[in-house]
């Protein structure tokens, strides 16, 4: 286990932290709908990722409390990017779907997001382009603990 509290360890977690904090800021200017928030468009890339789901399910997977995740389902629904439908076994839930607009939104995001990551990574050395098709699961596995 790495020793985080000093040295290259802790050096290595705070680089990191600053680069995706930059990356992040970066892209999120990459948008296609700015009305959108971020918690907007996660949520939508949360029921794409993972299919649809209750308010509960994507309050826990998104980490926002549950009046919350209302409020966010009931401001996407109004813009047409969300379903609201009833549950197949729990008369008293609803089950959050994506619509066919949410799909093409959030592929055409993707599009231009990737299309800018690959203009950035055109600058790399083969050496560090290899370390960072390395690096993508890692970071994966680390977004989604």
């Amino acid at each position: 286990m790495p020793d985080l509290t000093h040295g290259d360890d802790a050096a290595a977690v705070n680089s990191l932290r600053s680069a995706v904090m930059r990356l992040s800021r970066r892209l999120k200017h990459q948008r296609v709908d700015e009305s959108l928030s971020p918690t907007e468009m996660s949520v939508l890339g949360t029921l794409a990722r993972c299919g649809s789901a209750t308010p509960g399910e994507l309050a826990r997977k998104e980490h926002v409390q549950p009046p919350s995740m209302t409020r966010i389902v009931a401001l996407l629904e109004a813009k047409g990017l969300v379903r609201l439908e009833p549950h197949p076994e729990d008369r008293r839930q609803k089950v959050v779907t994506q619509t066919e607009r949410a799909e093409a939104m959030l592929e055409e995001s993707r599009r231009r997001r990737n299309a800018f990551l690959a203009s950035l990574a055109e600058d790399l050395d083969e050496d560090e382009w290899a370390k960072l098709r390395a690096a993508a699961p890692v970071l994966e596995k680390l977004a989604h603990l």
